[in-house]
């Protein structure tokens, strides 16, 4: 008997029971197939990331430039020298004066995520005249603390990259960094950035080229809660290290107490990172699951679920179109809805907010979300006055 039928055999003694898969197999809100056990799958490869070690993203305070190289700025820092500088302003991209010593890259998302739809052009050429590495950045961090999907989430990416190339040309695709938040289904989200890198480099091959995404990530809003805020810490721990093992080039960890925030937590915020990247060096592995027979499998699902949406919307007629017609909105909205009742029925469980919590719906789902637009709701909200 060869290898997997010893290992089903075995399964299905401990078990008592033929039906194996029925039982090992749990629902998840993606539709995808987790199996309950693998075998080998060797058509994987390495994926690349552009740089060498992720960046350790530090929300500038003063204080803090001993000991972080990168940096998060919404105005202007003087004497900064040497320093990675992720920029999160428009006024202060369009008037920043750039040393050469620095790096510098853009978090400026160009499209508006309203009923408007409309593409910026002149904010886009003028991030474009920028002496910055990456000038223009698509974000769905936004979508994902909204609701969406991982596959909404990785279609969404392709098709403003897709509406970016037919507004301002192909060489776009080599100025973009692509800013996702992650959550805490630490494998999915693992899954998530490398099914990416797939997908970017699939859609630079339509244009005669052969690229890697820049992936900047961020630790999402949507599971954070209140109450109890250091559970938040133990939630972005996880989310980091989902982020630096998937290979993104930079992380960044927002402050784990959404109300009354201090310099301290904002300081705890960011050496997590320090700690996961010290303590174990996962972020300078370039593709440290490659060959994870789970998570090749996930990898692989997301990859060719997000790009048969991808093509959808642009058959559709692409990002911006199906946002005016509202159809963007509304599979956020009914993505967000379903994952919500999830929680509130239990079948999501999440400590402090419907897991050992003093439960009580305060919002109804009515109240939290709006067919008509995309916007952020953490899941502990239902529960929170």
């Amino acid at each position: 008997m060869n290898e997997l039928g010893d290992w089903e055999m075995l399964v299905k003694k401990q078990l008592k029971t033929e039906n194996t898969y029925e039982i090992l197999q749990k629902e998840n809100l993606e539709n995808i197939k987790v199996r309950p056990y693998y075998q080998d799958n060797s058509d994987y490869k390495i994926l690349p990331k552009i740089e060498e070690s992720t960046h350790l993203v530090a929300d500038y305070q003063k204080g803090l430039e001993e000991q972080a190289f990168a940096f998060l700025v919404h105005k202007n820092v003087e004497n900064l020298e040497e320093r990675v500088i992720f920029i999160d302003n428009s006024d202060l991209a369009e008037h920043i004066l750039t040393e050469d010593s620095n790096r510098y890259f853009s978090l400026i998302d160009v499209f508006s995520e309203d009923k408007n739809a409309v593409l910026n052009d002149n904010l886009a050429r003028e991030l474009l005249s920028k002496n910055f590495e990456r000038n223009i950045c698509i974000d769905v961090s936004f979508h994902q603390n909204s609701g969406a999907s991982i596959v909404q989430q990785l279609a969404f990416a392709l098709s403003k990259a897709e509406g970016l190339v037919e507004e301002l040309g192909c060489d776009i695709l080599e100025k973009l960094v692509f800013r996702f938040a992650v959550g805490s289904h630490y494998f999915f989200e693992i899954a998530k950035i490398r099914a990416f890198k797939y997908l970017f480099n699939q859609l630079s091959k339509e244009f005669t080229k052969d690229l890697i995404p820049f992936v900047f990530v961020e630790t999402s809003f949507r599971n954070k809660s209140k109450n109890d805020q250091e559970n938040n810490l133990i939630r972005s721990t996880l989310e980091l290290a989902a982020a630096m093992i998937g290979g993104s080039d930079a992380v960044f960890s927002h402050n784990y107490k959404i109300e009354n925030s201090t310099e301290l937590s904002k300081e705890i915020s960011f050496k997590q990172q320090i700690v996961l990247a010290y303590e174990s060096i996962i972020n300078v592995f370039e593709d440290a699951t490659s060959g994870s027979y789970f998570v090749e499998d996930i990898t692989q699902q997301f990859a060719e679920r997000s790009w048969k949406l991808f093509l959808d919307l642009e058959e559709k007629g692409g990002y911006l179109e199906l946002l005016k017609s509202g159809e963007i909105q509304k599979m956020i909205f009914e993505q967000a809805t379903k994952e919500q009742r999830w929680v509130e029925e239990g079948r999501i469980k999440i400590i402090g907010i419907n897991l050992y919590p003093k439960l009580e719906v305060k919002k109804s789902v009515s109240e939290l979300y709006d067919s008509s637009e995309i916007k952020p709701v953490r899941l502990a909200e239902m529960f929170e006055a």
